[in-house]
């Protein structure tokens, strides 16, 4: 079932278009890419759909309601993890919880239920200096998650992390929006990322951006890891990189 989806998006910045009639859609639980060459409009994109920005045309809902322009709606994490040096991990994690109007006490106890899953247990009290980067993008995406209304834009979150250890966040973050119900929408350079992820892959093009093709990945998910060596997974990459490049170059 549909739970997220946008309209014929368009922003313009100094009297130009940098997107253009973007739409896309998010089934419940699903897990959508956007693919691109930098400076194609991605980032732009997403702050229209958390309602950072607001479209100069088209609009975003939410659960079939109309929340374009409106902040908080949904979560968006940003590629670096923005942790707060002089606050715990914990103290870090609950902001979301205490900007909504939850005590302080009431918010850590809530939070702190979350640990475990992420692998965070025992690390209540440290603070980021102390974490690794793939435990302070685990922070940042619980963080996020405790925001969420069940949506999450996610802005090359694991971009900085070494293969091996994103390899582990992958597998990790598709456990995790399975137990909590997550849905999201990702942002990548990596086209072996989007694929290993997603449900659907959607490849924006041109100046201004525009969607120029989708992708139902097969098989659907979840994948073993066989996936990544088998002529599926191949035959979808090397589409998917001739579509970037076939339509940049012209």
């Amino acid at each position: 079932m549909k739970i997220f989806y946008c309209e014929e998006i368009t922003k313009n910045y100094n009297g130009e278009a940098v997107v253009q009639d973007i739409n896309l859609e998010l089934n419940e639980g699903g897990f959508i890419s956007l693919v691109g060459a930098s400076g194609v409009g991605k980032t732009t994109l997403f702050n229209v759909l958390s309602g950072v920005d607001k479209p100069d045309n088209g609009k975003v809902f939410l659960n079939n309601k109309d929340i374009t322009g409106l902040s908080g709606k949904v979560s968006y994490m940003l590629q670096k993890d923005l942790l707060l040096e002089y606050r715990t991990v914990l103290d870090n994690v609950i902001l979301p919880l205490l900007i909504n109007g939850e005590k302080k006490n009431t918010a850590r106890l809530k939070a702190a239920e979350y640990f475990p899953m992420f692998g965070l247990c025992g690390y209540e009290k440290k603070y980021p200096n102390e974490l690794s980067g793939g435990m302070r993008q685990r922070a940042a995406l619980l963080r996020t998650c405790l925001a969420a209304n069940n949506v999450i834009l996610l802005d090359e979150p694991f971009s900085s992390l070494d293969a091996i250890t994103r390899r582990k966040m992958h597998s990790w973050y598709l456990e995790i929006t399975e137990l909590m119900k997550i849905s999201t929408i990702f942002i990548t350079h990596d086209v072996e990322e989007a694929l290993t992820l997603s449900d659907t892959v959607y490849i924006m093009n041109g100046k201004p951006g525009k969607i120029t093709y989708k992708i139902d990945v097969k098989p659907a998910r979840s994948r073993d890891i066989g996936f990544i060596t088998s002529k599926e997974f191949a035959e979808q990459k090397l589409f998917i990189l001739k579509a970037i490049e076939d339509k940049n170059d012209s």
